[in-house]
């Protein structure tokens, strides 16, 4: 019976093969940057595609590994967005009182079958009635 099958196996050293092809990657880039480009523009693109590949190998956001919250951050960026807001009319504060602070039975509401919106209806009342 195999046993920590979600344990990848290190292969390059402490490194395993996707830690190792992410840094060898970014080092990759970054020594091409390092021939080609001017030395000061170089040193930002080094920066830049090391870090992206030292994030990738070793960095976790709430023990997710860093290439997933960058897919995430990608799909929300480029996917599409629906927005929909249903705009409710607010309710008119009540007025009436009877002499006793209780509203009167003509400002009460239908019973419904949800205790919740009740309950809801009559803790809105007791902050108008005051």
């Amino acid at each position: 019976m195999p046993q920590f099958i979600e344990v990848e196996d290190k292969i390059f050293g402490p490194l395993t093969f996707k830690q190792f092809i992410y840094v060898a990657g970014g080092a990759g880039i970054s020594f091409t940057a390092y021939s080609l480009l001017p030395f000061l523009l170089a040193i930002i693109f080094i920066a830049v595609f090391m870090g992206l590949g030292l994030a990738l190998a070793f960095y976790k956001v709430n023990d997710k590994p860093f290439i997933e919250v960058l897919e995430s951050a990608f799909k929300y960026v480029l996917g599409d967005k629906l927005y929909i807001w249903k705009k409710e009319p607010r309710q008119k504060k009540i007025e009436k009182k009877t002499g006793t602070g209780v509203l009167s039975p003509l400002d009460l509401p239908k019973l419904s079958d949800s205790k919740l919106k009740e309950l809801s209806w009559s803790l809105d009342i007791q902050d108008y009635a005051k």
